[in-house]
């Protein structure tokens, strides 16, 4: 579906193997076969057998997986320049990828989503949740955004978005192929329309706001889904009150909190065409005289904000990932802590501060100590009273806990 005269189209796709003939790849023997059998989807570069035969496989080529004692484990797709060198698609080693097995997983996934939302606004593949390993889809109205993070979906993405079509009736869709995870499957970062036409952002409602998603040009996929229901239970805090929203994209949290009576929001982010979205989307609801923007670099921000001696009665940090992976996790922890200690002097007496990691290598209890010491070192001590995480249209793979990054914690600060 990739328009042939596209500079942007997708490379040639993989043409299917015929039955019987697929390669065959195996686990070392001091592989966790287990670990595989009970639902773990990845096997790393080092528990593979990486002879000629395997190394000379393309990138996203189909094989069936074996265990040192050459029982089959299931159908993998194969990545020898990934640390992920293979994922899981299938458990039958039999099954064949073709337009009807993406329908049937896309079709399972929407399933779930309406049985949730009451209009078409939402992540409708969440990769390896969603039996589709590094594929994310976010749906907006008769709009899809496909992020093809694994070289296997890059491969098949012509067979995908007629799926994706087939079944959810969508008349636009486009590939957003930009991210740190194209670039360790050793993919370019490129992004194309494959159908239909789209020339303004999307207006999005979500917990009684208005969201203006630029699915062309913005951030990852155009709008963060993840925080909807950190959104409103921050919203259920705002009543009333002052909000400072740090790290705000296009309105995000401060958008959900005006809606949710709110007397007053300030967004904060380092895009300015982001803080003109998030304005367009407080116009569209009709609440952008309780609401102003403020471009900056967050930290610079928060420093100004606190020499002012401005106070809220709720601030909300929802960062960029900190510590996308191990070798990031020291810094990136002592970057969480100190956006606890700069906002924790912003809250009014008996206020509240929400701080948010989508950071893949910061586990809950990391991240957690982190806040907490921000706060103490930010002059101020608090409960906890909540802690978030993303919706239900990201499912949790339980054997995968990257599935599951979004951590939102709500402290009451004291006096």
């Amino acid at each position: 579906m990739t328009r042939p005269d596209d500079p942007h189209s997708a490379p040639a796709q993989l043409a299917p193997p015929e039955p019987g003939q697929l390669p065959v790849v195996r686990l070392r023997p001091k592989a966790e076969a287990r670990a595989i059998r009970h639902g773990f989807p990845w096997v790393y570069a080092d528990e593979l057998v990486t002879d000629r035969r395997t190394q000379a496989l393309a990138p996203g080529a189909l094989a069936v997986l074996e265990d040192a004692d050459r029982r089959p484990l299931g159908l993998v797709t194969v990545n020898t320049a990934s640390r992920i060198i293979a994922r899981m698609l299938d458990r039958d080693p039999g099954a064949v990828i073709d337009k009807g097995w993406f329908a049937a997983r896309i079709a399972r996934a929407q399933d779930h989503r309406t049985r949730l939302y009451d209009a078409p606004f939402y992540r409708l593949i969440h990769a390896e949740a969603d039996g589709l390993p590094g594929v994310v889809i976010d749906r907006f109205g008769d709009a899809a955004v496909i992020q093809p993070n694994a070289a296997w979906a890059e491969a098949h993405l012509d067979l995908l978005a007629e799926a994706l079509a087939d079944v959810t009736g969508v008349t636009v869709i486009l590939k957003n192929g930009s991210g740190r995870s194209r670039g360790l499957e050793g993919l370019p970062e490129e992004s194309a329309l494959l159908l239909g036409a789209l020339e303004a952002p999307v207006p999005v409602p979500m917990n009684g706001a208005v969201y203006m998603a630029d699915l062309l040009g913005g951030q990852k996929t155009g709008l963060f889904y993840d925080q909807r229901p950190n959104h409103a239970f921050a919203a259920s805090l705002a009543r009333g009150g002052r909000v400072l929203d740090v790290f705000s994209h296009v309105g995000g949290f401060a958008l959900a909190c005006l809606a949710g009576g709110a007397t007053s929001a300030l967004a904060i982010d380092g895009s300015a065409p982001a803080l003109a979205l998030a304005d367009a989307g407080a116009k569209a609801a009709g609440m952008d005289a309780a609401f102003a923007t403020r471009q900056g670099d967050a930290f610079a921000v928060l420093e100004d904000l606190g020499q002012e001696g401005a106070r809220f009665d709720l601030v909300i940090c929802d960062p960029p990932a900190f510590a996308p992976a191990k070798p990031a996790l020291e810094a990136g922890l002592r970057a969480y802590e100190r956006i606890a200690r700069l906002a924790a002097p912003l809250v009014a007496p008996g206020g509240y501060i929400v701080l948010c990691s989508c950071s893949h290598a910061a586990d809950l209890t990391a991240f957690r100590n982190a806040c907490a010491r921000g706060i103490g070192r930010g002059g101020r001590r608090g409960q906890l009273i909540h802690t978030g995480q993303a919706g239900p249209d990201h499912p949790v793979l339980p054997q995968l806990a990257e599935s599951g990054y979004l951590k939102a914690l709500f402290f009451r600060l004291d006096g």
